[in-house]
């Protein structure tokens, strides 16, 4: 994208609405997203960084007036810097506390929004942090809080400190005050549990501002210009693809999608809800990874098999190979696939793929069979319609001739698998007129012409014999497929929920660790009864970590 488009519009007396455009272009990303969003109050500086965020010096509008310039949330999305095939997506949303604003109740939507589509959220404040700039923030999952036009000095009772440490300091909950004036800092640490925190010096003069996007870089503060690039780096090394519930990595058509669900379930006046938001998309997502799923086997057919196949195992062996590969590409995209639903189907639907193959590879053989046999037997043909063989010793002389046809027709390649078949009817369609032509013939004895239908019968129901053996070995070929078929199937989804679990198993490590850690902290700041329910969690945490390890896969029926 060249430069921002307005993704939710946010206008006055209206609920909010997506942009369509917006929503498509993001859609079509078929990357994972790494997700930033930045909040804060209005007129703080938010979409300078944005902008600096996507490499550009402007973008985002910055406005240099008390009005706010950004309206809803705006996106621009834009190749990440350091991650390979990963794209940023950046979000700006409109400055909170506008007395301008008609509906504020936006404001928390709009808020909420930022938090739920984010995989780094930056808030940005001015000055320091204060019980003011802490109540503003209530319900975050996690936060980098970008302070602009820091001017205090960074020590704590005589001793310098971080600016991390200035954050965990302004976070700790302080002994005997009253419940509302820590409920914001008992929210942030423990909803936001990766936290970090940046400091920024004034850019320049406060006449410069309003010109800021267009000052370079030596006519800003130096010390601005090092904390900005700093916070650069750290983003674009630090934010990870956004994930939702079960570690399932997301891209641009699954935050698209996600998008839609959180605005509906705004406008429809009812709280977004992560867990129905997955379960819508998971509907979604299994359906979409079913149908790509299908659609890579198809080209993948196309370019690996020209039909018709000289043999059923050249068939098989094709198919297997483009089905284990479609059946990778739906692991890949698929997620929350309770009772294999969709891989079932993806199953059933690979199963009559098989089938509709196998007669479109017996078709393609029986017409080349066909124009064959037509192209070969039509002289042959002729001198039976002229009458040629009704003389003495004519029969023979029919033989004699349909052997050269007869040969040319095995030795011709590329006939497919059903060229003993399409001989075999051939020749039924042609016996009546042998019979004929057997019993003009004057120079052969009765006797004579009675062991040569025999001979003919017993030729038949032997190459009848021989089509009906192959026929077997066909049946049981398929049958074998079928069961590899579902090994395949078992084989990856084993796979995928092994992976699934370490990534649980992970995340619940992870949140063991954060816990461990507040509880800590509670314990030195006094607060007993918060940590002994604290060490509840914990405990709760440790059995579902040890069901989770002893709980067995369970696999397609």
């Amino acid at each position: 994208m060249e430069k921002p488009i307005c993704l939710i519009e946010n206008k006055v007396n209206e609920p909010l609405k997506i942009n369509q455009e917006a929503l498509q272009l993001l859609q079509d990303i078929q990357q994972p997203v790494v997700v930033v969003a930045i909040v804060g109050l209005y007129r703080t500086g938010k979409s300078y960084l944005m902008n600096k965020l996507a490499g550009k010096n402007k973008g985002f509008s910055l406005g240099s007036t008390i009005q706010a310039n950004t309206t809803g949330i705006w996106m621009w999305c834009v190749p990440h810097p350091q991650k390979r095939d990963h794209t940023l997506v950046l979000l700006d949303t409109e400055g909170l506390g506008d007395v301008e604003k008609s509906n504020t109740e936006n404001d928390t939507w709009i808020f909420a929004l930022s938090v739920l589509l984010s995989s780094a959220l930056v808030y940005n404040s001015m000055g320091t942090i204060d019980q003011g700039a802490l109540e503003k923030l209530q319900f975050f999952p996690a936060f980098i809080w970008a302070v602009r036009d820091f001017s205090l000095d960074l020590e704590l009772n005589g001793h310098r400190i971080s600016t991390d440490e200035y954050l965990e300091n302004a976070l700790r909950l302080k002994k005997d005050s009253p419940e509302k004036l820590d409920l914001a800092k008992k929210c942030i640490r423990q909803y936001f549990p990766s936290r970090k925190c940046f400091v920024f010096d004034r850019p320049t003069q406060r006449k410069e501002l309003k010109n800021l996007e267009n000052l370079s870089e030596s006519k800003l503060s130096s010390d601005f210009v090092e904390e900005v690039d700093i916070f650069l780096q750290y983003i674009h090394k630090n934010a990870e693809a956004k994930v939702i519930q079960g570690g399932h990595v997301v891209t641009g058509t699954l935050l698209g999608n996600l998008v839609v669900s959180y605005v509906n379930s705004i406008r429809s006046g009812t709280v977004p809800c992560i867990e129905n938001a997955v379960l819508v998309l998971a509907e979604i997502e299994n359906s979409a990874a079913v149908q790509e799923a299908i659609k890579y086997y198809e080209d993948r057919k196309e370019r690996l098999l020209k039909l018709p196949t000289e043999t059923v195992e050249e068939l098989l062996q094709a198919h297997s190979q483009c089905e284990k590969e479609a059946i990778k590409v739906f692991m890949a995209r698929s997620f929350n696939d309770e009772g294999q639903e969709y891989q079932k189907q993806l199953g059933k639907m690979l199963e009559s793929k098989l089938k509709d193959l196998c007669s479109c590879n017996e078709r393609a053989s029986l017409d080349r069979c066909q124009a064959l046999l037509t192209q070969l037997f039509q002289d042959l043909e002729k001198k039976i319609a002229r009458g040629i063989y009704a003389v003495p010793g004519g029969y023979q002389q029919f033989l004699n001739d349909r052997e050269e046809p007869l040969e040319k027709y095995q030795r011709a390649p590329g006939k497919g698998l059903m060229a003993s078949r399409a001989l075999q009817d051939y020749l039924k369609y042609q016996e009546a007129a042998a019979q004929s032509i057997l019993k003009a013939d004057r120079n052969l004895t009765q006797k004579e012409k009675e062991a040569e239908v025999e001979r003919v019968r017993a030729q038949a129901a032997e190459r009848e014999a021989e089509l009906q053996r192959k026929l077997k070995e066909e049946v049981l070929k398929m049958a074998e497929e079928k069961e590899k078929s579902y090994e395949e199937h078992e084989r990856q989804l084993i796979a995928k929920m092994e992976e699934d679990r370490k990534n649980q198993q992970l995340e619940y490590e992870r949140m063991l660790s954060i816990k461990l850690q507040e509880v800590k902290h509670l314990q030195e700041e006094g607060r007993r009864a918060e940590a002994a329910r604290m060490q509840d969690e914990i405990k709760q945490l440790k059995t579902e970590m040890k069901e989770m390890k002893e709980k067995k896969p369970c696999v397609i029926c």
